[in-house]
């Protein structure tokens, strides 16, 4: 059967993460987290108190992303040590969107990325991923909601691990984040030519997996 690269792009908190991953179990493919990636190296700098872009840049030979699958759950590890729950904070998820905007950061990590596609087989998902990282992939999502219901879902996701959470903290978070990814130098988040949008502002789970799978059944049979 014809193999192929997912490139997942849109903004944050539209559910990327979850929907690649459940796209990558009916396809059988491997699945890439790209953000928990960068994640990973936003805590490395908070963790060393790193602030300015050449002392990022000078320590990235001492960094090794990875990733470890742990009851079956794909987990980001920092030089060999599981981080899943650390990287998952709103400090670490602004600090990724900082650093992600260092032209050395980007391409460290985007050389790693398509090293793992190489064989194809692979859901990928991110910011650049059909633009910069995989621009021929066969099938591009872009994924979009509006900011309101994507910082509902944010702060949902924070009362569920304990925290308590301004709501319009969590909005200002998500329309900040907007910005920096769009507006950066560096391989900002746009739309592919030749991708194809999802807007699940009011699309239950059920509803959007069904679309996505069909997507890909039509892409592979093509």
């Amino acid at each position: 059967m014809k193999q192929i690269v997912v490139a997942i792009d849109g903004y944050s908190s539209c559910g990327k993460s979850t929907i690649a991953k459940a796209l990558a179990r009916y396809a059988g493919y491997t699945y890439v987290d790209t953000g928990a990636m960068y994640r990973t190296i936003a805590l490395y700098t908070l963790r060393h108190q790193l602030t300015e872009p050449e002392d990022i840049i000078a320590h990235l030979d001492q960094i090794t992303v990875g990733f470890i699958l742990v009851n079956g759950a794909q987990h980001a590890t920092l030089n060999g040590e599981d981080v899943e729950d650390s990287i998952r904070t709103l400090e670490v998820g602004n600090r990724a969107s900082q650093i992600s905007q260092i032209k050395q950061v980007r391409a460290f990590l985007v050389a790693q990325q398509q090293a793992m596609g190489v064989h194809k087989a692979i859901v990928m998902d991110g910011r650049d991923i059909g633009t910069v990282v995989f621009p021929n992939a066969e099938l591009k999502l872009f994924l979009t909601a509006s900011p309101e219901v994507r910082a509902q879902r944010r702060y949902d996701e924070l009362v569920e691990k304990g925290e308590q959470p301004d709501f319009q903290a969590v909005l200002a978070d998500v329309n900040d984040r907007d910005y920096r990814d769009t507006h950066r130098a560096e391989s900002p988040l746009r739309q592919a030519e030749d991708a194809i949008v999802v807007d699940n502002s009011h699309l239950t789970r059920e509803e959007q997996m069904d679309l996505i799978y069909g997507l890909f059944d039509q892409t592979i049979q093509q």
